[in-house]
């Protein structure tokens, strides 16, 4: 019955856009699993759901539109000031740990940040609140969102190649080998963030 199910939904005319409104929607809050979608979407892909072009390039766009949007909203409304800014430490160490990485490394803050759900949310708001020239943000932001739409679905069409069981199985194996990548990823940053950027008396590294 799962299997049926979730073939139904990738089969859907309305797949793409569901995939679309899931990354979008991921770039602002953190609890959204975009990178969970796009992995699922790419295990169907080459059998029953949108083609892997089709789920790469649609991921790629919601990925850059979403983290452009945060931009421009760090841009004109300016966080720092934010009532949440006064009220919640992480939202301030965060704030911190993006500043400092933008002002001496702005093409890799941006495009580490986009494999780390809660950091590339810090960094795109702070990347627009310091005026990082839109240009450069832009080309930067485009290219980090097809690389991390291009990694997370061909996770998904590879283990969905390699395993046998059915959709079901592909989708949820494919999920769990996501979430451990991006467990990986996101440890391997820490620790380098840490190395490269001690802490600062008053502030703590990005957790």
């Amino acid at each position: 019955m799962a299997d049926v199910w979730i073939q139904a939904l990738a089969a859907s005319p309305w797949a793409l856009g569901a995939l679309f409104g899931l990354v979008f929607a991921d770039s602002f809050l953190v609890v959204i699993p975009g990178e969970l979608a796009v992995t699922a979407f790419g295990s169907v892909s080459s059998e029953i759901g949108p083609p892997l072009y089709a789920v790469i390039a649609v991921a790629a766009a919601a990925a850059a539109l979403g983290d452009t949007s945060c931009y421009w909203i760090g841009r004109l409304l300016h966080p720092e000031r934010w009532r949440i800014a006064a009220r919640s430490k992480r939202f301030r160490h965060a704030h911190a740990w993006a500043r400092r990485r933008l002002r001496k490394h702005v093409a890799t803050a941006i495009f580490t940040a986009r494999f780390i759900p809660f950091a590339r949310l810090a960094v795109n708001l702070t990347a627009g609140a310091t005026k990082v020239p839109p240009a450069r943000y832009l080309a930067v932001a485009a290219a980090s969102a097809t690389l991390w739409a291009t990694y997370q679905a061909v996770i998904g069409a590879a283990i969905a190649a390699i395993v046998p069981g059915g959709t079901l199985t592909a989708v949820l194996i494919s999920i769990v080998v996501a979430l451990a990548l991006g467990w990986l990823v996101d440890a391997v940053m820490a620790r380098f963030t840490r190395q490269a950027t001690p802490a600062r008396r008053g502030t703590t590294p990005l957790p």
